[in-house]
């Protein structure tokens, strides 16, 4: 038991020797000479423009998110799909169905959910508040001039 530990010990040593000797040749060996125009943000080979602090809107990755989600759950069932001859063959076809349809009706619950929070939209209207709804109600029953 303990020998075993010992082997995990020594390839632990090793391994931090290793990563540590060549941070240190690349730390001696490598250039250094810092210029203003190495030091800025790089942004896809383009000038950064403006601040680096602004407001970002999550709405992409939302989207992104639950495209990536739903095309990993696609990917799943090519798979499944290859494999269910065979389960036909074999008598298994019913229960591997089912297990599809299940799968499936998760995929379109996760779905239904997302769509309900309206997480698919790219523009959201906004929710006027409780002063700027009183607002619009108290300006709906002002008598209109003619």
């Amino acid at each position: 038991m303990l020998f075993n530990l010992g082997n995990v010990l020594v390839f632990s040593i090793l391994a931090i020797a290793f990563c540590a000797v060549h941070l240190a040749l690349g730390k001696l060996l490598r250039p250094h000479n810092p210029e203003a125009k190495k030091l800025t943000t790089y942004e896809c080979g383009e000038p950064p423009t403006g601040s680096a602090w602004i407001n970002f809107n999550i709405r992409f990755y939302l989207i992104a998110l639950v495209f990536v989600i739903f095309e990993i759950e696609v990917a799943f069932i090519f798979p499944v799909a290859v494999a269910f001859r065979d389960w036909l063959l074999n008598g298994q076809g019913l229960f591997a169905l089912i297990e599809i349809l299940i799968f499936l009706g998760i995929l379109v619950v996760g779905l239904v959910y997302v769509w309900a929070k309206r997480d698919l939209e790219w523009l959201k209207r906004l929710q006027p508040t409780a002063a700027e709804a009183q607002t619009v109600a108290k300006e709906s029953e002002l008598p209109k001039a003619a």
